[in-house]
């Protein structure tokens, strides 16, 4: 049974990354956002996500990655293809994954949400396996803090962010056995 260290989740191979802050003092973790990403895009499988993450991504290793030189970013989680699962901060620390953003009002999503990267390709669908690890991730996400909702980078930055996109499937997910009783998907 996974359990919670501090913010890091057992059910997670731990990868740290240097790119987060500390959460704003009496700060509740309310929301999830969820994202995309591939690196190169559409290209799945390989370490580039996880050494942008930790900023050992080699920029001249494809000409894409010129577009993105510097960035100093990284999420919660990565959730691959095949459904297994990367932590790169603890959820009790800030994660630097959702940028200018909003909320119900309340800017600075990063200050109160876990950030949740999906291997995949914004608009693209995702995988059966990935769905199947979402489920039990909220779960233990809602046992550890209370949150309200899950909802999109499209969702926070509409405009500026359009991931997960229309391939994400909301019905599925909101039908994982188990997804956690109480929490909304908001879009």
């Amino acid at each position: 049974m996974a359990r919670w260290y501090h913010g890091w989740w057992t059910g997670a191979r731990r990868v740290r990354s240097p790119n987060f802050g500390l959460r704003p003092a009496g700060m509740a973790v309310n929301l999830v956002v969820l994202h995309s990403i591939s690196l190169p895009p559409g290209v799945f499988g390989g370490d580039q996500v996880e050494r942008l993450f930790t900023n050992r991504l080699d920029w001249s290793a494809h000409p894409t990655f010129e577009q993105i030189r510097g960035l100093r970013v990284s999420a919660h989680f990565l959730l691959r293809r095949d459904g297994s699962l990367l932590q790169f901060v603890s959820c009790d620390r800030r994660a630097w994954h959702a940028g200018a953003s909003t909320w119900q009002g309340r800017e600075h999503c990063n200050d109160f949400s876990v950030g949740i990267e999906l291997e995949g390709l914004e608009g693209g669908r995702f995988e059966p396996a990935q769905y199947a690890a979402l489920g039990p991730l909220l779960r233990a996400l809602a046992h550890r803090y209370p949150l309200q909702a899950v909802t999109g980078h499209e969702h926070v930055a509409p405009g500026r962010k359009h991931d997960p996109g229309p391939g994400f499937d909301w019905v599925a997910l909101g039908q994982q056995p188990g997804f956690p009783e109480g929490l909304r998907i908001t879009r």
